[in-house]
């Protein structure tokens, strides 16, 4: 299909949302930015959140692995709704009756200042690796199929890119990201639907025959039990309650438009909701990810992994449906990353320059300094998105599934010591604990068939993490009931 074609709808794309910003952003504020003036409507933050939730990643890699691990992503997904549930009856009620603008001000309340600055930049340097690994992969299949035929540099596509999400979140913030997030979930999940449609009817098949002829290539299998392997399903489904408790109730992006939200009950009729609507669309995709084998073993296509989808839609499929491919593939690209570029610069503002505390700063020099970070922000993305590139690995969602297991392993343990445990802690040797976890982790991971024998360690790794920053803390701790822990959980 002619690029310049698929450029100017990339383009009418981004003029639309543009003018979603224009009239969500105006009369914005620094509160309106970083929270949404707390009147976020439920339904809508539930509905953009998959987008959140699913990125470019999802979009491409869960497809593309069908072929090696089968169907036993939705082990993870079952292990999300456990989550869900623990984020809305545990996580939610503790950020409303603190009146959180940041979720690691909890960690100052109960442990100290000194947690609280761990937390928080546990939290940046997850986000930042993570988002910026889910742009990478968006904008190097936008740079193959449009950009590299005007012999446009990846580092310019990249910049381009980042330049438009800067454009419609430059003002409004998670007030504007609410709604512009709806917007390209709805045009997401319609380009899923249309791609599987048109995978159906270009093979011939129903949905009843598609899934028969999976099993009978061995693509459709859910439940791995072997325990010995990192596909267990008690693994996958404890990684995936993990997981989503880590990355979306302890993650400063996910909560900052959970908790935009007015009521708490609505909070988590938003949350509850997301974990439904999200075993439906991970299940599609995995569907989707059965047909692409079927029909690239038909025609003899050889690309495989992440390259599959994009391949036979672009190559493979009519002009149309190349140009929803592209637009729903963009769609999945910016509520991803526009949502951690604002979540990023809120967290840099309030937990480590200390905003909120800053009496002697006007708004106007709180504004300014807000966007002089979300240029920082975005020109640090820029930057690891060029070393991603370099790096070039062939299934990106494995990375940021490893990323996470490793950043965000002492958010896990902090938050679960603060809540279950009354003890105060030498907050000067927090850090220490939080830095020290994943280093063994990280030894555990690549020496475990020394260490292990056949077992693998998979996705748990995140659990240990957790546990042993959990057990670290407990150490620099004594007994007593803390204040602040009094004053946090009451």
């Amino acid at each position: 299909m002619s690029p310049v074609l698929l450029f100017s709808f990339v383009i009418g794309y981004f003029l639309l949302l543009l003018v979603v910003a224009w009239y969500t952003s105006r009369n914005s504020d620094n509160e309106s930015f970083f929270i949404g003036n707390r009147n976020s409507n439920w339904m809508l933050v539930a509905f953009g959140m998959i987008g959140t939730s699913l990125s470019g990643v999802t979009f491409v890699s869960v497809p593309g692995g069908v072929g090696k691990e089968s169907f036993a992503y939705f082990q993870i997904v079952l292990g999300y709704l456990v989550g869900y549930v623990v984020i809305a009856y545990v996580l939610l009620p503790l950020y409303y009756r603190l009146n959180l603008t940041s979720i690691y001000n909890y960690l100052s309340k109960r442990l100290g200042v000194n947690s609280y600055k761990t937390g928080a930049s546990f939290f940046i340097l997850s986000r930042t690796l993570g988002a910026t690994a889910r742009l990478y992969l968006v904008v190097k299949i936008l740079q193959d199929a449009i950009l590299s035929s005007f012999g446009v540099p990846f580092w310019v596509t990249t910049l381009i890119i980042l330049g438009m999400i800067l454009i419609y979140t430059y003002e409004g913030g998670v007030k504007t990201i609410v709604f512009t997030d709806t917007l390209q979930t709805t045009f997401m999940l319609a380009g899923l639907v249309v791609c599987v449609i048109y995978m159906l009817q270009a093979m011939d098949i129903g949905v009843g025959s598609a899934l028969s002829s999976m099993a009978d290539k061995g693509y459709s299998k859910i439940f791995f039990t072997n325990p010995e392997s990192k596909l267990f399903f008690l693994k996958q489904i404890l990684a995936g309650a993990f997981i989503t408790i880590t990355m979306t109730g302890m993650d400063q992006e996910m909560m900052q438009k959970t908790i935009s939200v007015k009521t708490l009950k609505d909070s988590q009729k938003n949350i509850l909701t997301l974990g439904v609507i999200m075993m439906v669309v991970i299940f599609l995709f995995l569907f989707l990810g059965g047909l692409l084998h079927l029909y690239s073993a038909q025609q003899n296509v050889a690309a495989t992994g992440d390259k599959l989808f994009p391949e036979i839609a672009l190559q493979h499929m009519p002009s149309i449906v190349s140009v929803i491919f592209i637009i729903a593939l963009i769609s999945a690209l910016f509520p991803s990353a526009d949502g951690a570029i604002t979540a990023l610069t809120s967290s840099f503002c309030i937990d480590i320059l200390g905003m909120q505390r800053r009496s002697d700063w006007s708004d106007q020099q709180k504004k300014k300094v807000r966007q002089r970070v979300h240029l920082i922000v975005a020109f640090i993305f820029l930057l690891f998105v060029m070393v991603f590139y370099q790096v070039n690995n062939p299934s990106m969602i494995g990375v940021i599934l490893k990323v996470a297991a490793y950043t965000y392993g002492p958010l896990l343990g902090l938050f679960t010591f603060g809540i279950l445990s009354r003890r105060p802690v030498n907050d000067k040797l927090v850090p220490l604990i939080c830095v020290a976890s994943p280093v063994i982790c990280f030894f555990l991971d690549k020496f475990q068939k020394q260490i292990f024998g056949s077992f693998e360690l998979g996705l748990e790794l995140l659990v240990i993490n957790g546990l042993l920053t959990f057990t670290g803390l407990f150490l620099i701790s004594r007994k007593g009931d803390a204040s602040a822990s009094m004053q946090a959980n009451t």
